[in-house]
């Protein structure tokens, strides 16, 4: 018995719908096809949330300007000031010469620049090597970087000193520089980008045009590794610059950080804290200044490894 099977009936239901849902339909996707390529524009709702957050932001700091150009007594009393004093410029003198801020600020731009400059050479040349090349125990040794920063680093400070005290390096900045030239959150960072960012493709390329590897990490690696490099080297920067906790245990006053130097602003029996306030704004202002310049680069960096994360 033959077994025939006709589809042409469903065939033409589908390709042909009837008149007035297929103009529905038509009307739709036009509508949608004219949304999607029209740029979206923020409501008063997204304006009101985004000054909120802008401004509890911002407050902090706001406040800490406020501060430091009053007294102490003003800063004593009950209702704290919301507007500036006249003792800005005394109070940014004051705490300048107290904190021994000429040497504190030298000290600090070596150390940060000095730190962020190897970071990021060393975390992108292993980032690099853990991203693309092949060698024995790759993945072992990648676990045991990410390892290391579930370490506390306050479990490091006893072994860190006592090596620094035995190769005499104690008030030494190499005493806070060499411990921090190269962090597991770096490399980790670079070689997740080096793995999206850099096709295999390329350096095979290079490879065969007889590029040797320092070549290949000069014209091949860095020019794509730049904008993960300077998101790397921005936060390192900060990173370093704000880093107290080593610092206070390996310095001393004499050859201070600007961390540590801070902590000698207001000693004595009152606390100047006007002064205080004032000697944490010199602190902050050359990272403002910093992420003033180079702001654009940094998030376009970030937004470019998110694309291609």
């Amino acid at each position: 018995m033959a077994t025939t099977t006709d589809d042409t009936p469903r065939t033409a239901a589908v390709a042909a719908p009837a008149g007035p849902l297929a103009r529905g339909r038509k009307t739709r996707a036009g509508k949608g096809g004219n949304r999607a390529g029209r740029h979206l524009h923020a409501g008063w709702l997204t304006y009101l949330i985004l000054g909120v957050f802008t401004i509890g932001s911002l407050y902090p700091l706001i406040w800490q300007l406020f501060a430091s150009s009053h007294t102490n007594e003003r800063l004593a009393q009950s209702t704290p000031p919301f507007w500036f004093g006249g003792r800005l410029f005394d109070n940014l003198e004051s705490a300048w010469t107290d904190a021994n801020m000429n040497t504190a600020m030298i000290n600090t731009v070596f150390v940060a620049g000095t730190i962020t400059v190897s970071t990021v050479l060393f975390a992108t040349l292993a980032g690099f090597a853990f991203a693309k090349l092949r060698f024995r125990a790759k993945n072992l040794l990648m676990m045991m970087v990410i390892g290391t920063m579930m370490v506390p680093p306050q479990l490091t400070v006893v072994p860190m000193f006592m090596a620094v005290a035995k190769l005499e390096w104690t008030d030494h900045l190499q005493a806070v520089i060499l411990p921090m030239m190269v962090s597991a959150f770096g490399v980790f960072f670079m070689r997740q980008y080096l793995a999206q960012a850099l096709p295999s493709e390329l350096i095979e390329a290079a490879r065969v045009d007889g590029a040797n590897s320092l070549r290949i990490v000069w014209h091949v690696v860095f020019p794509a590794a730049r904008p993960a490099m300077a998101v790397l080297g921005m936060l390192t920067f900060v990173m370093a610059w704000n880093e107290f906790f080593w610092p206070i245990i390996a310095l001393t006053q004499q050859n201070p950080t600007v961390q540590v130097a801070l902590t000698n602003i207001g000693r004595g029996y009152v606390k100047d804290e006007g002064v205080i306030m004032a000697g944490a704004l010199i602190a902050t202002m050359p990272l403002l200044i910093a992420f003033a310049i180079f702001g654009k680069q940094i998030v376009g960096g970030i937004m470019n490894g998110a694309l291609k994360g």
